[in-house]
């Protein structure tokens, strides 16, 4: 059984992580421009945190756990499997998406005095931005929150990079539908609330190991939340991190990353 402070701190952290959102849609209305080197740097940042920690930490906690279990060979086997079975989870999330409502395209703070489509085509423009977006965050959630449960310092680093993730995304859900409704209210409510699925993630996350802890669960579930984690910063960190600012601004934010989340390691670890 999982202890309770252990259990509100981390979902506490994931909690602050999606809505990060509200972040967002709140810089779309009080910023009169979008810093992208900042953003650039920043997603390329949290980028490189969880990409460090998917390959150096989780994972190999993964397998120590599972190889404890079922002896060396047969432990690596099953985290490789784990491993590739979350990256293909998030995969199919993503792919199931069409094109059109996939959260990955970036807007800018200006796009709010751009010239913009029929009400009608933004409202909906922005509800399927808030709904992907919400589909997307559930397995960050779920990563977020097993991530905090087992390491409270790496939970940590995970929920910044993700709250820093979450930030663009609420600009790009409260953007259209403000135009739409002519609703800073509207808007922020929207971005706000579409953060709320990674809370739900981390209700799974609570379910799977309130009722079904075991090593083998937890060696499963944290080398399977290392491969959601390091889709999500291949298919949408860097990319948006490109999509923001200049190639190698994104490049030096991931490296610093890297560098940090290796230094903390070593020094609080």
């Amino acid at each position: 059984m999982m202890q309770m402070d252990n259990m509100l701190f981390a979902f506490g952290l994931t909690l602050f992580a999606g809505l990060a959102t509200g972040i967002g849609g709140a810089i779309a209305f009080f910023a009169k421009t979008t810093n992208t080197r900042f953003l650039s740097a920043s997603l390329g940042f949290s980028a490189g945190v969880m990409l460090y920690v998917s390959f150096v930490e989780i994972f190999d906690k993964a397998r120590i756990s599972l190889a404890k279990q079922h002896g060396e060979q047969t432990g690596d086997l099953i985290a490789v499997l784990a491993f590739f079975g979350g990256l293909f989870f998030i995969a199919l999330i993503d792919k199931l998406v069409p094109e059109y409502q996939n959260p990955h395209e970036m807007r800018r703070v200006e796009d709010m005095d751009a010239k913009h489509p029929p009400k009608g085509a933004l409202m909906r423009m922005g509800l399927f931005s808030a709904g992907a977006i919400a589909i997307h965050n559930f397995p960050e959630g779920l990563a977020t929150f097993v991530a905090a449960m087992a390491d409270p310092q790496l939970g940590i680093a995970i929920a910044i990079a993700i709250a820093i993730h979450n930030i663009p995304e609420g600009i790009a859900i409260s953007v259209p539908i403000y135009y739409a409704t002519n609703s800073r209210a509207k808007a922020f409510t929207h971005s706000f609330l579409s953060g709320l699925a990674e809370p739900l993630g981390a209700l799974a996350g609570i379910l799977l190991l309130q009722y079904f802890f075991s090593d083998d669960i937890f060696g499963i579930l944290f080398a399977a939340v290392a491969g959601i984690m390091v889709f999500i910063s291949l298919d949408e960190l860097l990319p948006a991190a490109q999509r923001y600012g200049e190639h190698h601004t994104s490049i030096y934010g991931l490296i610093a990353g890297m560098v940090i989340m290796a230094a903390s390691l070593l020094l609080l670890g």
